[in-house]
């Protein structure tokens, strides 16, 4: 593969990786919006009930008061008190409901926010429609969903929407319940009509039976309050009866302001035991658990006259998000004071939320950067045994152009009537050809061996191998080739015991390219010694060399194929890259292992274990 096409492929890669990086970026940031919108909105749901419950509870607690301190009045008040406080359980009750009701539809428009953050154009239709067009099958296909325009003649402006009718008008069937229904349609690029549509179903936008009973309870609070009102003798008798916020003392004007005129703190003063716990409740049933800090704060003063802490050591300090919602707004006038919650990580409670959603989309992001590099390596790779090719059939052509062309001269000279006539010259000559074959069918054999080990066609045989004698065959074929290059040999066959199992052909191939190796790669008269030593039922062939030796890099990369330790500006060294890495296969084939130590300069020692007939490699 070309520089350039490598380069076009990493930028390609590189622009679809970031793209994706993009957008998740959007998503999750539109996310966080979200999650941090509905986090304000539950927080402020909280706040304002537990101001409701707040002031609730100061008529329940003063009406409590004032009922064990009139028990010595007249059965008339103290019927009159029955009836106020019949009045404000109604209230409480009514308020209770509400605010089920508040929680009912809250959590609608959530399914509902997420319905419509998945399919925008998702449009609510009639139940009656449903039941008569979708549910009964037979009148499906009369259903269309299209896009529409609106004109506005004013602005002139053209607004687009999806609508959902019927082709054709059928009979009405009733609705079977009160779910909210939505049609999602699929439309292909341009077109009008929708080719496919389904349907969504969410839960009622509101509670139809506590509709009911607050319309029940606010019936019988009217009824009530006419009763009290038919009953009153004075101005505050009117008042509670209406208000119904006291139910004892209403002989004395001054009862009817008391509440509004108390000190802030002083109407606090019995419900700081369990503010906290209120708070905590109401957010937990909105699934917030974050630690907070409580601060009622004094409108006339400006001051915090109350501050606690969900949780002991909180600190307070610029980055807290603070909520505030007025206490005790039905007083005439100004609300006398306010109530704040401060989160000291609300940041955190999002991210927290938005977990289940950022662990799969950083493992898709993992993946993907993990592919992209291992996509990388592989091109590169493969880059690099595409060149070591190129470099193998290089090498082979020069190594088999050699022998041709000497056979060709030999053939041709032989062909000569004069050199025909001489008997010795036609001997020498024929020996040259049949060297030279015989060093072209060696370099067939090397090769066809590396392709048979690699589609795993090579017969391997399991016999009875003893190592000191096949190192010692291999040693004695090599004697004229160590006298060539003045070379002294250190044989050192000291190990006992040496039986294996394995193939001595092979076991042969092994050891003749180890000593080979160790010829053509030294730099001056070659001393090598071999080896063989037992250690804890192996044995152990060591072939070392004076020769130029290896870095660490180079150590790691001899045994793959076509690879060759380069020797700068010297060619004298033949061969094709694959003697070491047919050596490596042959030898895990028979359960063995292979070692290199090496110095740079200094020479290098390769030590062949094997395991001992009857015992396993460690």
């Amino acid at each position: 593969m070309k520089k350039r096409s490598i380069t076009l492929i990493i930028w390609l890669m590189s622009i679809a990786l970031i793209g994706v990086m993009a957008m998740q970026y959007y998503f999750i940031r539109e996310s966080y919006k979200q999650k941090s919108q509905l986090f304000d909105e539950a927080v402020g749901a909280s706040l304002a009930k537990v101001a409701g419950k707040i002031e609730t509870q100061e008529v329940v607690d003063f009406v409590r008061i004032q009922q064990k301190s009139n028990q010595e009045q007249s059965r008339k008040d103290l019927e009159k008190q029955a009836a106020l406080a019949k009045q404000v359980a109604l209230q409480q009750r009514i308020q209770k409901l509400r605010n089920e009701q508040y929680d009912f539809e809250e959590n609608y428009r959530a399914a509902e926010q997420q319905l419509r953050t998945g399919y925008p154009d998702a449009v609510e239709i009639e139940n009656s429609f449903y039941e008569t067009y979708i549910r009964r099958h037979q009148f499906i296909h009369l259903v269309r969903v299209y896009w529409n325009q609106e004109i506005d003649p004013n602005l002139q402006r053209v607004g687009t929407y999806v609508q959902v009718d019927a082709t054709q008008p059928v009979k009405m069937v009733s609705s079977k319940d009160d779910s909210t229904r939505f049609i999602i349609g699929s439309f292909y690029i341009g077109e009008k009509y929708a080719y496919e549509f389904r349907t969504a179903t969410l839960p009622p936008k509101s509670r139809s039976d506590i509709a009911f009973s607050i319309y029940e309870l606010e019936k019988q609070l009217s009824l009530l309050q006419s009763q009290n009102l038919a009953k009153a003798t004075n101005l505050m008798d009117t008042i509670v009866a209406i208000g119904g916020k006291t139910s004892g003392l209403v002989e004395d004007v001054a009862i009817g302001m008391e509440l509004s005129k108390k000190p802030l703190g002083d109407r606090l003063k019995n419900q700081r035991a369990y503010l906290v716990p209120l708070i905590a409740s109401e957010l937990a049933s909105r699934d917030i658990y974050s630690p907070f800090i409580v601060e009622i704060i004094d409108n006339t003063s400006r001051s915090v006259i109350l501050d606690m802490q969900s949780v002991p050591n909180l600190k307070k300090d610029d980055k807290l998000t603070k909520y505030s919602t007025s206490l005790f707004q039905s007083d005439v006038g100004r609300p006398p004071g306010q109530l704040a919650i401060l989160f000291p990580n609300k940041s955190e409670i999002i991210r927290d939320t938005m977990g289940y959603m950022l662990f799969p989309m950083a493992a898709l992001l993992i993946l993907l950067i993990g592919a992209f590099t291992y996509t990388l390596k592989i091109i590169f790779r493969q880059k690099k045994v595409s060149e070591m090719k190129t470099d193998f059939i290089n090498n082979m052509t020069h190594e088999f152009k050699t022998p041709v062309a000497t056979i060709m001269i030999a053939s041709e000279s032989l062909k000569d009537p004069e050199i025909s006539a001489d008997e010795n010259r036609v001997n020498r000559l024929a020996n040259i050809i049949y060297d030279e074959n015989v060093r072209l069918g060696s370099h067939i054999e090397r090769v066809l061996n590396i392709a048979k080990l690699e589609k795993e066609n090579i017969k391997i045989e399991r016999v009875n191998v003893h190592i000191n004698d096949t190192v010692s065959d291999v040693l004695e074929s090599m004697h004229l080739q160590l006298e060539k290059a003045n070379g002294q040999l250190i044989i050192d066959l000291s190990a006992k015991e040496d039986l294996v199992t394995g193939d001595e052909l092979h076991l042969s191939n092994v050891f003749f390219n180890l000593v080979d190796n160790a010829i053509k790669y030294s730099k001056e008269d070659p001393i090598i010694t071999v080896k063989t030593t037992n250690l804890k039922g192996k044995i152990i062939v060591s072939v070392s060399d004076n020769g130029m030796g290896m870095t660490k890099d180079q150590q790691e990369k001899i045994f793959d194929q076509f690879y060759r330790i380069p020797t700068g500006n010297i060619h004298n060294v033949k061969g094709f890259g694959l003697g070491l890495s047919y050596v490596s296969d042959i030898i895990k084939r028979l359960n063995g292992k292979i070692q290199v130590k090496s110095e740079k300069d200094k020479g290098t020692q390769f030590d062949v274990t094997f395991p001992l007939k009857g015992n396993k490699l460690d």
